[in-house]
Formats: structure tokens, sequence, C-alpha cells
């Protein structure tokens, strides 16, 4: 089994994607090239930046994709507010997926600070 594939902050982020598709499914057709297709990129770039720092050799370069990670999480936070604020989503689902992505991001973190202590104690 692969690395990452044992990391929850994968786990959660992978099944994150399929939730987001299932979502963006539902979004206006004229979306298709906008704002669905963004926020499908910015879903799928956590698992797999994820996936590849861990197969990178150093912990700082594992850190690295880490924080690229995060940042595709917040870029998230903003498309899913604005998907709300455009009717393609209702409150309700807007918050249940806002609340995913803070357990995806303490995950996250969390892995970043286990590795910087790593790196500190070598």
């Amino acid at each position: 089994m692969k690395p990452h594939k044992k990391l929850n902050s994968w786990i959660k982020s992978f099944e994150f994607v399929k939730e987001i598709y299932l979502v963006t499914n539902q979004f206006p057709s004229e979306e298709k090239f906008g704002i669905t297709s963004q926020i499908r990129r910015a879903s799928i770039s956590v698992p797999v930046n994820i996936a590849e720092g861990a197969a990178r050799k150093g912990l700082k370069e594992f850190i690295h994709f880490l924080h690229i990670s995060l940042g595709s999480l917040s870029e998230l936070d903003t498309l899913i507010l604005l998907s709300k604020e455009l009717n393609f989503i209702n409150d309700e689902k807007c918050e249940e997926l806002i609340g995913k992505l803070d357990i995806i991001g303490k995950l996250i973190y969390g892995l970043i600070k286990n590795l910087e202590n790593r790196l500190e104690n070598n």
C-alpha cells in the first residue's frame, strides 16, 4: 500500500473530492468551464498534493506539498461560499462542506506539525 493511503488527511480529502463531483453535477451547465471546473480542480489538488508529497524523499518536500494542499483548501472555502451566494448550493450543504474542509485542514495542519517536529529532532 502506498504511504499516503494510510493518512487520514488523504482519506478524508479523497472522499471530499467524490462529494464535490456529486454536488457540482447539480450546478448549471453553463458553469461547466467556470466555477464547476475551478472547484473540482481545487478539490482534486488536495489529495493529489498529499500523495505527491508523501512520495518525496525528504520531509521538507512533503511539508511543502502539504502547504499547497492547505492553499487549495482556502481556495475551496471561497468557491463553496461563492456557490452558495450564486444559489448553486443551499446553506445547509455549504455548512456541511465547509465543516468537512475544516476537518481536513486540521488533519493536514497536524501532519505538518508532526513532520516539522520530526525534522527538528533529527
